[in-house]
């Protein structure tokens, strides 16, 4: 593993012995990694609900294209809810967090309102987190479940979704075609 790349803020890219289907073919943004486990958002699920329905129900307006889909961030709490985005001029600093240059990370509900209120350019809304407990990523990285990167916001929203894995192969070196399920670092 290059001692350059951080586990976060970076990217995991599932490996092809990742059976987990919560997690088959997924690329991760690692948000935080520390004794005590490990968060990120899966960037590559979107879901079917269109993302206006969805704050409907919860009684905010949508002003971006009513086709515009919401995320599945991963298995836990679904019902929490996570924007990730451009920089957005007007956004409070304490309602969003930088995350890597170009990529930030919002919550509160009023910088939900605010970013549907006038939706970036560069925006998902997502569903669920992914999470680790205490050494348990390390461990599904030295069984190579996964491999890691660095964050590219580009990638990450100018990829569509169904070749997001690919490119993010591609991103280290590797054609996508050549891995084979592996049984890890010995």
């Amino acid at each position: 593993m290059d001692s350059e790349i951080q586990i976060a803020p970076g990217l995991l890219i599932a490996m092809p012995q990742l059976a987990d289907p919560n997690f088959h073919r997924s690329v991760v943004l690692m948000i935080e990694h520390q004794g005590e486990g490990s968060f990120g958002l899966v960037l590559n699920r979107p879901t079917e609900t269109p993302l206006a329905d969805l704050l409907d129900s919860i009684e905010i307006g949508w002003s971006g294209n009513p086709e515009e889909p919401s995320w599945i961030g991963g298995p836990v709490q679904p019902e929490t809810g996570w924007l990730l985005h451009e920089r957005v001029s007007g956004l409070e600093e304490k309602l969003t967090r930088e995350i890597s240059p170009g990529l930030y990370l919002s919550s509160a509900r009023d910088a939900l309102e605010h970013l549907a209120s006038d939706p970036p350019k560069k925006m998902r809304f997502l569903l669920g987190y992914s999470g680790w407990g205490p050494a348990q990523l390390e461990g599904e990285l030295s069984e190579g479940s996964w491999v890691n990167s660095n964050v590219d916001a580009a990638l990450i929203f100018d990829t569509p979704p169904e070749s997001l894995w690919q490119e993010a192969v591609r991103s280290i070196g590797v054609e996508p075609d050549s891995l084979v399920p592996g049984s890890g670092v010995h």
